[in-house]
């Protein structure tokens, strides 16, 4: 049987090949982690290489996912010690009766004395620049974005029809991101949105009921388009 024959001294790499071997192998994996790993799992992108490739959302949807299930986790434990607390604490409470007294009349004013009221003192109904409705099924999640500059301000409101809805209001551009609120089975919600800094700054809904249902985002204000970006 034939074996390989053993190298010779000078067939094997130096030392300085091998030490360059290991520098250019580590300057590829630092590359590689800051371009494709921390985005992709993190949803951090210093380099902006992460988003051009599609991978700094999916990082961001997947510490959106990590973080509604902290959160549900925590209303479950909630829960459960909500019940044996109540029935510690309730107590009955008598009924104390109440006496009847007999009101005085009002006096009766004529047609001429009633206040009129003006036509200016309605409010107009809110106009919106841009409106979108989208059924969402149960665990489906969607993402609407306004690209703003730097200290622009946009008026928004969104109503989930047929159940409450898990949101994150956020917002990314030139490597930076930005959380500005969270909430967890919220039925609607308005206020106005400030950009931190120039970039797509929007939300993220996700269904967590069991039935479908139907999501309507209204924008008005300072930005350029609204996007719908999942």
């Amino acid at each position: 049987m034939y074996n390989t024959d053993i190298p010779k001294r000078e067939e094997l790499p130096s030392t300085a090949k091998l030490i360059r071997s290991t520098i250019i192998a580590a300057i590829v994996a630092l590359v590689l982690l800051v371009t494709v790993v921390m985005p992709a799992e993190y949803g951090i992108d210093p380099t902006g290489a992460g988003r051009a490739l599609g991978l700094t959302e999916m990082g961001e949807i997947k510490e959106q996912l990590a973080d509604e299930a902290a959160a549900d986790e925590e209303a479950q434990m909630v829960a459960v010690q909500s019940p044996s607390d109540q029935q510690e604490t309730e107590t009955v409470q008598p009924e104390e009766p109440t006496q009847e007294t007999a009101s005085a009349p009002e006096p009766v004013t004529s047609a001429e004395e009633e206040p009129q009221v003006s036509e200016a003192v309605q409010t107009e109904k809110p106009q919106w620049q841009d409106e979108v409705r989208v059924v969402l099924t149960p665990g489906e999640g969607t993402e609407f974005k306004l690209t703003m500059e730097e200290g622009a301000v946009a008026r928004f409101s969104w109503i989930s029809e047929g159940g409450p809805i898990n949101y994150d209001t956020h917002g990314d551009g030139s490597g930076q991101s930005i959380s500005y609120e969270k909430g967890r089975g919220v039925p609607e919600d308005e206020g106005e949105l400030e950009a931190a800094f120039t970039g797509n700054h929007g939300w993220f809904f996700r269904n967590r009921n069991d039935n479908n249902i139907t999501l309507v985002l209204r924008t008005d204000g300072d930005y350029g388009e609204l996007k719908k970006m999942l």
